[in-house]
């Protein structure tokens, strides 16, 4: 690494927990004279999960690639670390959060290995290009990938890919996880250790937010849930204050029943069958 690279790196302040990290502020995105957000308002705070759900169209990835900076609002504000989001450089966000894209095929035959080693790019040429080793490793182990490391991407079942690029994503070392439907291809495990990782990245503080469908996973594993419908944000906060049977059988136009868990007691959402 050049001395000149090293003497501007500045490295990136770990936000303390409960800091806002980043936000949505009345943000309006149209599509063909129609909105995918309409006025929307969310904050994500470092140190906990916080889980995107609704319906499909109901604006859950707009609002993640909003708050990513790759989708640019027709009206309101995005802010990232205390700046409005256009403000920072991509190499400069790629260094502050990594992002997992619902459509994230992953054709190119690479080898597993390689998709890795992607998710150090940001760090190149910097101090933290030292780390790249471990971080490699320690992305690989944790996503359970570690016997698919020469294994080329399209021999990959959906699920495998699915963590591959999982493991890319946390190589990165960022402060913030933005993970769109990381469990959508996953067997029961591996949704659960996915989110388990969510889960412990918060707790060391971290801040991750995640699109998600399973209502009873985002129950499980979130601090907060952002509820939309329509583009809109119909309730923001604990788990057991979203997801009632009355507001979840509202806005999914189907009828539930929510039930305790036997062992934690945290609510189970079911359709009312019979």
């Amino acid at each position: 690494m050049g001395l000149m690279a090293a003497r501007h790196f500045v490295l990136p302040e770990r936000a303390t927990p409960g800091t806002v990290v980043c936000s949505a502020d009345s943000v309006v995105v149209e599509r063909g004279g129609r909105a995918l957000l309409d006025a929307v308002s969310l904050d994500v705070r470092a140190g906990e999960v916080l889980a995107l759900l609704g319906p499909n169209g109901a604006g859950k990835s707009t609002l993640l690639n909003l708050l990513s900076g790759d989708t640019v609002p027709d009206r309101g504000e995005v802010f990232f670390g205390g700046r409005r989001i256009a403000e920072w450089s991509l190499s400069e966000l790629s260094r502050r959060r990594s992002v997992l894209l619902q459509d994230n095929q992953l054709l190119f035959p690479f080898t597993v290995h390689q998709v890795v080693e992607m998710g150090r790019a940001p760090w190149r040429r910097t101090p933290l290009e030292d780390d790249d080793n471990e971080a490699i490793a320690e992305s690989i182990r944790a996503a359970d990938v570690a016997h698919l490391g020469n294994r080329r991407v399209p021999s990959l079942s959906g699920g495998e890919r699915a963590r591959a690029a999982f493991a890319r994503v946390l190589a990165g070392r960022t402060g913030v996880l933005m993970l769109d439907e990381p469990t959508a291809a996953l067997d029961l495990g591996h949704q659960e250790a996915v989110l388990g990782i969510a889960r412990d990245r918060a707790r060391a503080g971290d801040a991750v937010i995640v699109v998600l469908h399973d209502l009873n996973l985002a129950g499980a594993f979130a601090d907060r849930i952002a509820l939309l419908q329509d583009g809109r944000i119909v309730a923001c906060d604990a788990p057991d204050r979203v997801l009632t049977a009355d507001i979840v059988s509202e806005v999914y136009r189907t009828p539930v029943e929510v039930i305790p868990h036997p062992v934690t007691g945290a609510g189970i959402v079911l359709p009312r069958r019979g």
